[in-house]
């Protein structure tokens, strides 16, 4: 499997998940999802994130909460 998009890092907002290589929180995106904005507009807020990086990043999510529950 490839390396994992997002990361923690303790020396990287105090181990906060965040993407690969910016600090920028995981959580930023989930939170832009919940309030209603769409992935654009995140995208735009964040362009160290590219759609690609910020779509597998959901499907890694989607995939690691998958396993946990079966």
């Amino acid at each position: 499997m490839a390396s994992s998009i997002i990361v923690s890092n303790p020396a990287i907002l105090s181990g906060e998940p965040v993407f690969r290589g910016t600090r920028v929180p995981f959580k930023s995106l989930t939170d832009y999802l919940e309030h209603g904005r769409t992935l654009s507009e995140f995208l735009e807020d964040f362009p160290s994130v590219t759609s690609a990086e910020a779509i597998a990043a959901i499907e890694e999510a989607r995939t690691s909460l998958t396993a946990t529950l079966k």
